[in-house]
């Protein structure tokens, strides 16, 4: 399993979480299962400054480089034109292989 998470912070407009989070929720989040990705979770974490972690696995690293190399640009424009960064937003992606899990 490969996991691939992406933080976003609201250090700016924390008005527009709400719609974020439903865009997530119904539409965003959806495509990223429907390009590869076999289940997500987001995460509210405990954090000063509101912060969100969307947890997505895949099977394997070479379904993640393919919706990355086939899927991942067009998603992240599409979410830059409806939440620019100027909004305050900052987002930090990061990877890695899952090595096992409890439980089984």
């Amino acid at each position: 399993m490969f996991l691939y998470t992406v933080r976003c912070r609201f250090r700016g407009d924390v008005q527009s979480i709400d719609h974020w989070l439903a865009w997530m929720r119904d539409v965003h989040i959806e495509e990223v299962l429907e390009c590869g990705a076999k289940s997500a979770s987001v995460v509210k974490m405990d954090t000063d400054v509101p912060t969100y972690e969307i947890r997505y696995q895949f099977n394997s690293r070479g379904e993640f480089e393919i919706y990355e190399r086939d899927h991942a640009p067009r998603l992240r424009a599409e979410g830059l034109e409806l939440f620019p960064l100027d909004l305050g937003l900052s987002y930090e992606r990061t990877t890695g292989e899952m090595l096992f899990a409890f439980p089984d």
